[in-house]
């Protein structure tokens, strides 16, 4: 996952020499939010071409400098809740949380409530406004149902920075993934673009003109039906992960959304979860400059269900099973640099 911007923001959208692409699918690829959305925006004056306003039908030029001024969401204010979050580092300029499945990130519509944002609002303390009141503090985002580490800034000054930073490709995240069936090799990048299902606009698939999306996943165990598999993101579009395992024919175990979601039973895992953990978190302190690197062990459903496919009740006693079978050990390294204009500013969830 890219998310729209906060409020009273405005974002600047790189034209490449080959976009070649109507000003209202440039903004709607770019942004990610549907072509009727786009073209609303371009005819209330929100968009601008070089400081012009343009038509929807118009072709950005190389060089052309495209911004978008972003309207007030339509929402309801946060309501601060006191609700227990699991708060692994936090000090004057950020905070990292260990998320619980089944906890949504941010109020939207069917979730104003009982969210990570709710509950940071109830905690009290500072928290950057730099995404709008309904998403305050949020660097980046998890999905609903993938527990894990999750970053939060505290400050402007730290959000732009580690916002920077993750553009950059400079925050590590790992995450730990059992998919359904055998990976061809023991490593394997996913190098596919990513966009709305032009079928299904709830999910996210492989589309030829999506958003370039990149994942490296390397086998850390092979059980008799399954791989557990450490990911790690290039990028960060909505649904990844699981879209791009999907892709190779090996859904996450428990996502129903992606076709991994039969055979619970059989792997011991609760119903509404997948197994899709973030694990690992490393990134600079945005101010010290301080390694800052974070660990989150599997939790207990994803233990059990660890152990069911092992068959092996010594999983359940284990320190950190993710440790024993190398999960935080580093092997892949990006030689590759991101072209210029290649990537954008994401909070993109997992």
């Amino acid at each position: 996952m890219t998310s729209v911007p906060g409020a009273g923001t405005r974002h600047t959208i790189p034209v490449e020499a080959d976009s070649d692409v109507r000003l209202d699918l440039l903004v709607a690829r770019h942004l990610d939010v549907s072509r009727t959305q786009a073209a609303t925006w371009i005819a209330e004056a929100r968009v601008l071409v070089n400081e012009r306003r343009e038509k929807a039908a118009y072709r950005p030029l190389a060089g052309d400098v495209v911004q978008v001024d972003f309207p007030a969401p339509v929402g309801r204010a946060v309501v601060p809740q006191d609700l227990p979050l699991s708060v692994v580092y936090e000090d004057d300029e950020l905070l990292v949380i260990d998320k619980a499945a089944g906890m949504v990130v941010h109020p939207a519509p069917g979730h104003w409530e009982g969210t990570v944002v709710n509950a940071l609002a109830g905690r009290g303390g500072p928290l950057s406004a730099l995404g709008g009141e309904d998403r305050a503090g949020l660097v980046h985002r998890l999905d609903k149902d993938t527990s894990g580490l999750l970053l939060i800034a505290r400050t402007e000054r730290a959000h732009r920075i580690l916002g920077d930073a993750l553009m950059r490709r400079e925050i590590v995240r790992r995450y730990a993934a059992l998919a359904w069936g055998h990976l061809d090799a023991d490593r394997i990048d996913v190098d596919q673009p990513l966009a709305r299902d032009p079928r299904n606009r709830q999910r996210m698939a492989v589309v030829r003109t999506g958003k370039a999306a990149r994942t490296t996943f390397v086998r850390l165990a092979r059980y008799d039906s399954v791989d557990l598999l450490r990911a790690h993101l290039h990028t960060g579009r909505t649904h990844q992960i699981r879209v791009h395992l999907a892709h190779l024919g090996h859904p996450v175990v428990g996502d129903d959304v992606y076709g991994g979601g039969g055979g619970r039973r059989l792997v011991k895992l609760p119903a509404g979860r997948h197994f899709l953990h973030a694990a690992r978190l490393r990134f600079r302190h945005p101010v010290t400059g301080a390694d800052l690197d974070f660990r989150s062990p599997l939790p207990a459903d994803l233990r059990q269900t660890l152990a069911a496919v092992a068959r092996d009740p010594a999983v359940l006693e284990a320190g950190d099973p993710l440790a024993e079978l190398g999960f935080y050990d580093e092997v892949e390294v990006d030689p590759r640099r991101p072209r210029a204009g290649s990537e954008t500013r994401s909070d993109g969830e997992e």
